[in-house]
């Protein structure tokens, strides 16, 4: 086989038998671990995973340390969470690209070194097509070409050009429940209060970015633009649910955009409280002690 799959872990024995085995396949499985206490490198090992483990200190540092310090057996690497699983679709979409750059048919300057991909979002048994249908998130890469930047939802830095893969993969957001889901974005929320605050202090609004060529930058400044709109939880509801057209998903679309909306909320809370003078550094929560984040 020619691609690698890189798999980045926290006690993850429930889920990561089902992701291992929709890779199985592939004979090269790189799993970094963030110093789990359950059965995750058991698990791991038994399926020929190679095994590498650090303390989790931000979840761009922790994937720049894999590019820098693990040797993938393959120039390609496929990047997955323990709650997602690998499709045949895909795989023969990734398999092709990393074929055509074995027989030297694609060149570093002018074809893309890094791919964004798609995912399949399940919730409550139903795939959200509409409440949260398939984003752009750099899944497939070649190392040596990127790095990551922010600790939570990590934004890839390229170092050549970049394309988007047709076919999608599929990801169990809520595989551990409502419980762990809040108490996941409650972390998240933090780090998203931060970003916000270093977006409005130091990322200007660039209204040239809206006309880009490539659509990830373009969400991006979409994004950019929404940490300075009032009513944020108030329009990402209705974003969701009425424009994305979220209603069409049923019950499920109607809950899962509800707690987008307690999300933002949540993001906007924290962004005032640490804006407030009258507060410590560690009452503001400028450095939470995470164990592992992942892309929400």
């Amino acid at each position: 086989m020619s691609i690698s799959i890189f798999i980045q872990t926290l006690n993850e024995e429930e889920n990561l038998p089902g992701l291992l085995e929709s890779v199985q396949w592939a004979d090269d499985i790189v799993v970094l671990d963030s110093l789990s206490t359950d059965r995750t490198r058991e698990i791991s090992e038994a399926a020929g995973a190679r095994w590498f483990e650090r303390a989790f200190d931000g979840r761009g540092n922790h994937q720049n340390w894999a590019m820098d310090n693990i040797e993938f057996k393959h120039r390609w690497v496929f990047y997955l969470d323990a709650d997602e699983r690998m499709t045949p679709p895909l795989r023969t979409e990734i398999e092709a690209i990393a074929a055509q750059w074995s027989r030297g048919e694609m060149n570093p300057e002018s074809d893309p070194v890094a791919y964004y991909c798609g995912r399949k979002n399940i919730f409550q048994g139903k795939w959200l097509k509409h409440a949260m249908p398939p984003s752009n998130i750099m899944r497939f890469f070649q190392p040596k070409n990127i790095r990551f930047e922010r600790d939570a939802n990590p934004v890839p830095i390229v170092d050549g050009q970049v394309g988007y893969l047709k076919q999608h993969f599929i990801h169990y957001n809520f595989s551990k429940g409502l419980r762990e889901w809040f108490e996941r974005h409650n972390r998240y929320s933090s780090y998203e209060a931060n970003e916000t605050i270093k977006a409005l202090e130091g990322n200007p609004v660039r209204i040239s970015n809206l006309f880009s060529t490539d659509r990830n930058t373009r969400r991006l400044e979409l994004k950019n633009i929404s940490f300075r709109m009032p009513m944020r939880p108030l329009l990402k509801f209705v974003y969701m649910y009425i424009m994305s057209r979220g209603f069409l998903d049923g019950r499920a679309g109607w809950t899962y955009c509800r707690l987008q909306a307690i999300y933002e909320y949540m993001i906007v809370l924290k962004v005032r409280e640490q804006c407030r003078p009258d507060l410590t550094a560690a009452d503001r929560g400028e450095n939470p002690n995470p164990a592992w984040e992942k892309e929400v």
